[in-house]
């Protein structure tokens, strides 16, 4: 730790300040010679190493900017091996790592020119973690310290903050893990000197007011380690790079904004099915002129004069909405697409419901299980099960397009958790509710916001589920377009919108408030009064789906579907465990062959049993209750089975495993001269327990049970 000199002979540079009550370091020079460059992070005890790559070039065949970031777990970083029994090495990212990633890249990359086409990557490598806090934030300063270093065009530097809500109400930075998880808000911001670029949250019905003034406060807080990364670079005097930028042409952007004037405007301004079919003629035509005048040269350079087309479009559709607050389909800029919703739409499934805004369209399933099917949970930071999940898929149908079908990528995990932070606010506790619960949403058909219509869809699937959700959730994505100091905010955005925007904001929540959040900036930053407005509009929209939504159910149904499994628990003594699993497992998988339950056990002597018949719950619940049953004296045991006959008496099993003798004299009122004459081995006899000895034995008597019986 006392080097100052690197391997090469050069020095090894270090800045620090005080950020959030702890001593933020970053250092350059000690490791990644051959890297664009490389920082190490040190925050307490979490060490991150921050590498970055720029290609010197713009990539061949490159339409869009090739920027990768990756947060890579180690598990060493947290003192731990892989729980998993076959693999024990850091493989295919964690849907944790990839949500990570997608949540640094995106303050991150806004803030490169348009037509950037160098190939950049950024790692964040966890190498040590503090378990006080999550090494999120750390990682976002450690990729855009690396990023700043390279001398490439990025605008940052940018830090972001991860805030909890503590019993006393105040704000808290690199909050616990137990306070976020407890706590009512989970929330990240990240930004620049100047302004918001990101936000996301995960709150229990918080209100937008609340938010605002959370962001205020990270705005503020990450200040610090904004000035750090830039006292770095001024210190390291980083070498800007030479670049050349892939821009539209001006003058085939010029014909193509020559062609289409005239064409788009207020004639355009129609409902998406009809738009999308008379762009999709118009598109058409227009490269047809442009074919005609330009000849055989044409066909290479088509490309180009088709982006230049779409940038019309784009240019066309801010004009309406700056100029005349007329949107792309004509709505005005509160206004929230046609809606429709259905339940119950699958007969076997455990819940289902289909919800449709304008084009945008999510079919729900929903499926309940045990609390054995809960997911495991092996990550770096985490060794947990998970009882409820939500999946999203939208294959290239739903876009019109023909897509090899594969496994999720990242926009299908992020949109996954967003929709499931959404609704994991509002579900019952595992002791109200014990059940393991999986949400599918599919997408039917995309036209913006997805996301939000597959929170709605799960919501209303979960309650045609029948689970007593504490109250329902929508969502809905807004937009904003920015004309110089003027925002214009529009309510439900569709994808011509969000194409052409400046902010893709997306909120949920109920009555009482935001369940989650998250927010994307185009533009270098916004101010908390613009966010303020956002979300106080957005809550108008949410609320006017959400009354919607209960139109087509009010509330979750009071009944589970027949097919799912009723699921009932008994609560038996710790010691007492063993004898329902029985030697070797031999017992509990008798009781469930039997019965045609499932059981789950757990360590604090909760016995779940699960059945979608009654009867069999009821049967598992009575053989449960037998072998763990404690023999009480004074109580008659019914139907107990005569195990061995004796000459002074005959042995009695009254519970599982629990014998007791009936000596001869008790056998009878009348005076009996052999047990045989009485009982048989197999017989099944009333006995009443009259006495337990000082070594355990119990005492039983036959003709107690006959006394009682006479005196009733």
């Amino acid at each position: 730790m006392g080097q100052t000199i690197n391997p090469f002979g050069k020095e090894i540079t270090k800045v620090s300040t005080e950020f959030c009550g702890k001593t933020l370091t970053l250092e350059v020079g000690r490791v990644g010679f051959r890297s664009s460059s490389s920082v190490i992070v040190r925050y307490g005890d979490t060490v991150i190493l921050g590498t970055a790559m720029v290609g010197d070039e713009p990539a061949a065949g490159m339409d869009y900017f090739p920027l990768s970031i990756d947060y890579e777990e180690k598990m060493y970083a947290a003192g731990k091996i892989s729980g998993s029994r076959f693999v024990k090495r850091e493989g295919r990212p964690s849907d944790d790592a990839i949500l990570l990633s997608r949540l640094i890249d995106r303050p991150i990359r806004p803030l490169w020119p348009k037509g950037y086409r160098n190939q950049v990557q950024g790692i964040a490598s966890v190498l040590s973690m503090d378990p006080d806090f999550r090494p999120d934030m750390i990682a976002m300063i450690a990729i855009s310290t690396a990023l700043s270093l390279t001398g490439a065009p990025f605008s940052g530097p940018v830090a972001g903050l991860r805030i909890g809500l503590n019993e006393a109400g105040d704000f808290v930075p690199f909050a616990t893990r137990s306070t976020l998880e407890d706590g009512k808000l989970d929330l990240v911001v990240a930004g620049t000197e100047t302004g918001v670029m990101m936000v996301e949250a995960g709150a229990r019905e918080v209100d937008e007011e609340q938010v605002i003034s959370a962001i205020e406060f990270a705005q503020e807080k990450m200040q610090p380690a904004i000035a750090l990364q830039n006292e770095l670079v001024e210190k390291l005097g980083a070498k800007a790079q030479e670049y050349e930028l892939d821009l539209p042409d001006e003058e085939i952007q010029k014909v193509a904004d020559d062609w289409t004037k005239g064409k788009l405007g207020d004639s355009l301004r129609i409902d998406y099915p009809e738009r999308n079919a008379k762009i999709a003629d118009l598109r058409t035509a227009y490269h047809e002129a442009m074919a005609d005048k330009l000849g055989d040269d044409y066909p290479d350079i088509k490309a180009e004069y088709d982006e230049a087309f779409t940038m019309s479009l784009h240019k066309d559709a801010r004009a309406g909405i700056i100029e005349k607050q007329s949107r792309p389909d004509g709505r005005k800029l509160t206004e929230i697409r046609p809606l429709s919703s259905e339940v119950g739409i699958l007969p076997r499934v455990h819940g289902s419901s289909i919800f449709t805004r304008g084009v945008t369209q999510g079919m729900n399933i929903v499926t309940l299980a045990p609390l054995r099917y809960a997911q495991l949970i092996d990550t770096m930071e985490k060794d947990e099960e998970k009882r409820f999940f939500h999946h999203y898929n939208a294959p290239g149908y739903t876009v019109g397009e023909v897509k090899r079908l594969m496994g999720p990528g990242r926009r299908e995990i992020g949109h996954s958790y967003l929709a499931e932070r959404a609704l994991d606010a509002v579900l019952p506790s595992e002791t109200d509710f014990p059940y393991t619960i999986r949400s599918v949403t599919e997408i039917m058909s995309q036209n913006g916001s997805t996301s939000m219509a597959a929170a709605c869809s799960s919501c209303l699937a979960l309650m045609d589920a029948g689970v007593p959700l504490i109250r329902p959730v929508s969502g809905i994505a807004m937009g904003l377009m920015l004309d110089k100091n003027t925002p214009y905010i529009l309510s439900d955005i569709a994808d011509a919108e969000d194409f052409a925007g400046d902010m893709d904001f997306k909120v949920t929540g109920t009555t009482e408030g935001i369940t989650a959040l998250q927010m994307d900036m185009k533009v270098h930053g916004l101010s908390p009064d613009i966010l303020r407005k956002a979300l106080l509009q957005g809550k108008d929209g949410r609320l006017e789906i959400l009354e919607h939504m209960l139109t087509t159910l009010s509330a979750p149904r009071d009944d589970l579907s027949k097919y799912a499994p009723r699921i009932e628990s008994v609560k038996v003594a710790q010691d007492r465990i063993r004898d329902i699993i029985g030697k070797g497992g031999e017992t509990i998988q008798r009781i469930t062959a039997e019965t045609g339950t499932e059981i789950d056990i757990q360590d604090d002597g909760t016995v779940v049993i699960a059945s979608p018949d009654k009867t069999s719950i009821e049967a598992a619940k009575e053989w449960i209750q037998k072998l763990t049953e404690e023999p009480e004296v004074g109580k008659t045991y019914n139907n107990c089975r005569v195990v061995t006959v004796l000459d002074f008496g005959a042995f009695v099993e009254i519970l599982p495993g629990k014998e007791g003798l009936v000596h001869v004299s008790e056998m009878k009122n009348e005076r009996v001269e052999s047990p045989s004459d009485v009982v048989s081995e197999g017989d099944e006899v009333s006995v009443k327990l009259v006495a337990i000895d000082d070594r355990g034995r119990l005492q039983l008597s036959m003709k107690a049970v006959d006394s009682s019986k006479k005196s009733s």
